[in-house]
C-alpha cells in the first residue's frame, strides 16, 4: 500500500515537470478518486475480516453444538434403551404377580367351594333343624357341633345309643370324602372332674373324643382319617356361670377337614412367591 501511494508521487512530480498545469490537477483529482477507493476497499476488507471472524467463531460454537448434540443423542439412545429394558422387565414382573395372585384367588376358591359343598352336605344329612347339633364354618373349617346331652349320659364317656344315630350320619358325609380328615374335639364344663380311672377333666374330654371315634371306625370310617383332642374346660363358649351356660360348654365338636393342609400349603407357597416376586 505505501509503495503504490510513493508511486502516486514519484508520478505526479515526473509529470508535472512534463505536463500542463491543467493536466496535472486532472491527474491530482484522478489520484484522489483512487485513494478513496483504496481507502473505502480497505474499510471494507476490514468489515469482511471482522464479519469472517464473527462467522468463524459462529462455526466453531454451532460445532461445539452439534457435537453436544450427538453426545446428548447417543446418551439418550442409551437411556432409551435401559428405559425400554426396565419397562420390559417391570411388564413381566407385573405378569408374573398377576399369575401368582390369579392362582392363590383359584386355590382359595377352590378350598371356598369344597367347604360350602361339604356344609351342604354336612346339612342335609344330620339335620340342622335340631337346636343341639350344629353345623357352621369357622376360620374356613367345617365342623359340627353336638351337645353332650346327645351323646353322654352325666359324668360318663360312654355313647349313648342316640348318639348313634346322628353319628352314622356323620359318618355318612366322611365315608363319602376318603381323603378328608375328621378330628373330634371334646369340651367340659369348669366343674372338677375325678373319677377311676380318670383323673381330671382333661381325661375325661380325651376320654369321650377316643369313644366317638370308636364308634365313628365301628360305622365305617377309615383309621386314618380320624384325629382325637380333647380341650377340657379351657375353651368355653359362654361363663360356666349357670347350669345352662355349663351344659352349653359340655360338647363334642367334630371337625371335617377336606385337604386342608393341601389347600393351605398352596395358599402358602404361592404368597410366599408372591412376596419374594415383591422385593
Amino acid at each position: 500500500m505505501k509503495k503504490i501511494v510513493l508511486l502516486s508521487l514519484l508520478s505526479m512530480i515526473f509529470l508535472s515537470s512534463c505536463v500542463s498545469k491543467k493536466e496535472f490537477m486532472a491527474l491530482q483529482e484522478k489520484q484522489k478518486e483512487t485513494q478513496d477507493l483504496l481507502n473505502s476497499a480497505t474499510v471494507k476488507l476490514n468489515a469482511c475480516l471482522e464479519d469472517r471472524a464473527a462467522a468463524t467463531a459462529r462455526a466453531t460454537a454451532l460445532e461445539e453444538q452439534v457435537s453436544d448434540l450427538r453426545k446428548s443423542a447417543e446418551n439418550l439412545q442409551v437411556l432409551s434403551a435401559k428405559s425400554a429394558s426396565n419397562i420390559e422387565k417391570t411388564l413381566e414382573s407385573i405378569k408374573e404377580k398377576d399369575l401368582k395372585i390369579s392362582r392363590l384367588q383359584d386355590a382359595i376358591t377352590k378350598k371356598d367351594s369344597v367347604t360350602l359343598a361339604l356344609v351342604t352336605s354336612l346339612k342335609r344329612e344330620v339335620g340342622i333343624n335340631d337346636p343341639d347339633i350344629e353345623v357352621n364354618v369357622e376360620k374356613g373349617v367345617v365342623f359340627i357341633s353336638i351337645a353332650d346331652k346327645l351323646l353322654f349320659k352325666s359324668g360318663s364317656y360312654n355313647v349313648t345309643s342316640q348318639a348313634k344315630d346322628v353319628l352314622a350320619k356323620v359318618a355318612k358325609v366322611v365315608n363319602s370324602k376318603p381323603d378328608f380328615e375328621c378330628m373330634v374335639e371334646g369340651h367340659t364344663d369348669n366343674v372338677p372332674y375325678r373319677k377311676e380311672p380318670l383323673l381330671d377333666n382333661w381325661d375325661l374330654s380325651v376320654k369321650r373324643s377316643t369313644s366317638i371315634i370308636r364308634v365313628l371306625e365301628e360305622l365305617g370310617v377309615k383309621s386314618s382319617q380320624l384325629i382325637a383332642a380333647g380341650r377340657s374346660y379351657y375353651v368355653p363358649l359362654v361363663d360356666n356361670d349357670t347350669a345352662e351356660n355349663r351344659a352349653t360348654n359340655r360338647r363334642t365338636r367334630i371337625v371335617i377337614l377336606p385337604k386342608i393342609d393341601q389347600f393351605y400349603d398352596m395358599i402358602e407357597k404361592e404368597m410366599k412367591n408372591l412376596a419374594a416376586g415383591g422385593n
